[in-house]
């Protein structure tokens, strides 16, 4: 059914449950941690097949959280999100698959910066839009678009960042899956591999319900984000020695 083995597929399930299960508890994760594992695995594993999976996530996540949602807020990103699905079409129509590799190194590096850079922007409309464009256009080369619409909701509470986080994170899959089918990245390949893919976040969800109070994600953070730094290195080390 795909081109991977029955390892590589179990591997993968593995990464996409612990990614799912951190964006369960933290609002976010299964981009920063899932997406490099995932790359390493096989290339082929992102971006489109883990969009997918974030959309199944986020569906999810808006639902056990739905309470919490102020749409407000949201519609900002949302707005800056639009400009965001346009400029990463453009970027993956112009690159061809040997730069894809550098172009995702410098991506994943540069939110794992933006994780550790100390920023603290404030929640606004402007900042919003900015953080919207910024992660759909990372989410929708790398799979990762938490770190920039996270830095806009470290100082919120917990039920409001998961539901906010998770509301913008639905609509900019949307605009990412747009984006990757009219570039190409999307096609049967992909959807198969989504298929094979899928069970490892329906996990991870109903673990991070048990999890959601006990989880100490602030512990895991350094570790999530070497396993980025290094996963980033690699592709931008590939993509350069392929130019």
């Amino acid at each position: 059914m795909t081109d991977l083995s029955l390892l590589q597929i179990i591997l993968a399930n593995l990464a996409l449950l612990a990614g799912s299960c951190l964006q369960g508890v933290a609002g976010y994760g299964i981009g920063t941690l899932a997406a490099p594992l995932l790359f390493l695995i096989s290339p082929t594993l992102v971006p489109a097949p883990l969009v997918l999976n974030a959309v199944i996530l986020t569906v999810l996540m808006v639902l056990r959280n739905r309470g919490a949602l102020q749409i407000r807020e949201v519609r900002f990103a949302v707005g800056g999100g639009v400009a965001g699905m346009l400029l990463a079409g453009i970027t993956l129509t112009l690159i061809s698959p040997k730069g894809f590799e550098l172009v995702f190194g410098i991506l994943i590096l540069i939110a794992v910066l933006l994780s550790v850079a100390g920023l603290r922007p404030q929640l606004n409309a402007r900042n919003s839009a900015l953080a919207g464009a910024a992660s759909t256009y990372m989410g929708t080369i790398t799979a990762v678009g938490g770190p920039p619409i996270a830095l806009i909701y470290q100082n919120q509470r917990g039920s409001l960042v998961r539901a906010n986080m998770s509301a913008f994170f639905l609509v900019a899959s949307f605009f990412s899956i747009a984006a990757l089918v009219a570039s190409g990245y999307l096609g049967q390949r992909e959807l198969q591999l989504f298929v094979v893919t899928f069970p490892g976040v329906l996990i991870g969800f109903w673990l991070s319900g048990k999890l959601v109070n006990r989880m100490p994600f602030d512990g895991l953070r350094p570790i999530i984000l070497g396993i980025a730094a290094v996963a980033g290195t690699a592709a931008l080390i590939r993509g350069i020695m392929s130019l």
